[in-house]
């Protein structure tokens, strides 16, 4: 069995004449403009067209990217998790492909010795993702009583019969926890391991009343936050070989100034990490590859040796190039205050549904600026909506405040057809403050619902 990286999360796993392609992400602008690849890709998404099969985790912009997806054949069987919702499935058959729902934690045979096994994040078990949210749901209000995942990560797991490569992109620990115990007890040892070690958010890039250090300070606990999370999985599995891959971005256009807060550490450095800790087996092995080059876990060598990236040329790069770059949004017209107010208490009534369904509530008030010098103020505790000016929403007390480009956040409120705030969170098109600074998850969550 082969691996071959091609950019982030972007892998093709390869065994005899059977080659499976995860993660598409190809071609630079994923969340609405603003992520982008360094070092650029020196291929086009068409020379991976003809693979056997594809296999996506979830439906994230960086692992299913629509404009990719476009240039694929779509004659290429998708293969995905058979989550508890559809919406990963649907937009893929939108798009003109087959797709197989793969039941949890059942082995498909691909072609040649290749098979592959999909597990959900949460392991099928909707209780693990509601402690993960810190959400009060139980399983009966969200799947009827039957089993379902939550959750929209899912782990891919490739065998040969001999040798087995764990796919756990974007899944987190501890969440992953009892599906990577299932996948022990089921395949014994690891040969190798793909795992997250960037974080792909807003924080601290996106805080507007952090000063300059205090983001290169946040970002920085932020990146060894990540590293020590992956650390969990490489101390799990004890594979031979491991490698950092998903998380790798450079944000482009205006938000290009916010790159140096981003809480992703350069891939070497996060070898460096990896090898220096000892919470990771010493004879587990780090490898990173280049793009398009490849890892033969028989032989246990690579193609060619990895060459680090050079943070000059890549300031450079994002200076010369990705910095002028615009958003697909900025064509649009600025709406009015009017075109707002028509949308948001419907938005807000969807929320709420939400909000009540995993039993949270908080004295937070969601701040979030809208045009005219207006500030729309959203209650977590089924109050509604009032409109406040500048000066009024400054006394408020309690608040997490949200600034978005009008432009998109209209289209956020016209439903995830047309733009999902989840997708512009992570795109770092969202930006805060808060009072006081308290991460509390369920608000964001609930606001992945604020749509029309």
């Amino acid at each position: 069995m082969r691996l071959r990286h091609l950019k982030s999360s972007s892998v093709v796993v390869e065994e005899g004449d059977t080659r499976v392609l995860c993660d598409p992400w190809l071609v630079d602008g994923a969340f609405y403009g603003s992520w982008a690849h360094y070092p650029p890709l020196s291929f086009e998404p068409e020379d991976y067209a003809d693979v056997d099969y594809i296999y996506v985790s979830h439906i994230h912009p960086d692992h299913c990217h629509p404009e990719t997806l476009q240039r694929l054949d779509t004659d290429t069987p998708v293969i995905v998790h058979d989550y508890q919702w559809d919406f990963l499935a649907d937009n893929l058959r939108r798009w003109g492909f087959d797709v197989i729902e793969l039941p949890h934690d059942e082995r498909m045979h691909l072609g040649d010795d290749l098979h592959l096994n999909v597990l959900a994040s949460d392991d099928c078990d909707p209780e693990v993702c509601g402690k993960y949210f810190g959400c009060g749901w139980f399983m009966d209000d969200v799947t009827g009583g039957t089993d379902g995942s939550t959750q929209i990560d899912s782990m891919g797991v490739f065998d040969d019969g001999e040798h087995v490569l764990v796919n756990a992109n974007d899944c987190r620990w501890p969440m992953t926890a009892a599906a990577s115990q299932r996948v022990l007890d089921r395949y014994g040892e690891v040969d190798m391991l793909l795992m997250q070690y960037g974080a792909a958010n807003f924080y601290p890039q996106c805080m507007l009343d952090y000063t300059h250090e205090e983001r290169l300070e946040a970002a920085e606990e932020v990146a060894v936050e990540m590293c020590q999370d992956a650390e969990s999985f490489v101390q799990v599995f004890e594979p031979d070989y491991y490698m950092p891959f998903a998380g790798s971005y450079t944000l482009a256009g205006p938000l290009s100034d916010l790159n140096e807060y981003v809480g992703v550490m350069r891939r070497a450095d996060a070898k460096e990490y990896f090898e220096g800790s000892e919470n990771v087996p010493e004879d587990s092995t780090c490898i990173l590859l280049n793009s398009e080059e490849a890892f033969d876990l028989e032989t246990g060598t690579q193609s060619a040796p990895y060459t680090p990236v050079d943070p000059e040329r890549k300031r450079a790069y994002v200076d010369q190039e990705l910095a002028d770059r615009s958003f697909d949004y900025h064509d649009d017209e600025m709406p009015t205050l009017e075109d707002m107010q028509e949308l948001l208490p419907v938005a807000y009534d969807h929320m709420e549904e939400k909000r009540r369904g995993i039993g949270f509530e908080s004295d937070t008030t969601v701040l979030l600026d809208l045009v005219e010098d207006t500030t729309a103020a959203l209650s977590l505790h089924g109050d509604g909506i009032e409109y406040l000016s500048s000066d009024e929403a400054a006394e408020v007390d309690e608040y997490v405040r949200m600034r978005i480009d009008p432009r998109l956040l209209q289209r956020i409120l016209q439903g995830p057809a047309h733009a999902h705030y989840n997708n512009a969170q992570i795109g770092s098109h969202v930006h805060f403050a808060k009072e006081p600074d308290v991460y509390e998850r369920p608000v964001y969550y609930c606001m992945n619902y604020f749509h029309a």
